[in-house]
């Protein structure tokens, strides 16, 4: 079929609870102060190669994606967590080839909200398109 669309891979490499004290959040006492961030991150990618040879160069270094996740959460601060997410999303699409499109939810369980309350998260999906 001439002109139809590259599936996206059917693989994925999912770290979770990924943490670390940021400093984000639009309060002066959440720059000031910190908290801790939890992400989730869905890697799609192609992992037929590494299956094949069991080789890490053949695949996404989940170690590495976890630094890049904590560098980011202890970096710069910004007001929303919409923002680190996308960040989030951005420096793994450009720092891991073998990733075509990452999935990242950033949890904030002791945000300022003045209501009894489990965790707050915002879910966002990027590809490379």
């Amino acid at each position: 079929m001439t002109g139809a669309a590259t599936a996206r891979p059917a693989d994925r490499i999912t770290l979770t609870g990924v943490s670390a004290i940021g400093h984000h959040g639009v309060f002066d006492h959440e720059k000031r102060d910190g908290q801790p961030f939890i992400v989730d991150a869905v890697l799609h990618t192609d992992t037929s190669a590494a299956a094949a040879t069991d080789d890490l160069s053949e695949t996404t270094d989940y170690g590495a994606v976890a630094e890049t996740i904590t560098g980011l959460i202890t970096g710069e601060p910004f007001d929303l967590i919409e923002k680190l997410a996308g960040e989030i999303a951005a420096a793994i699409l450009a720092g891991f080839p073998t990733v075509s499109a990452v999935e990242v939810t950033v949890h904030k369980p002791k945000a300022p909200i003045q209501v009894p309350f489990g965790d707050v998260a915002i879910t966002i999906f990027r590809d490379r398109a």
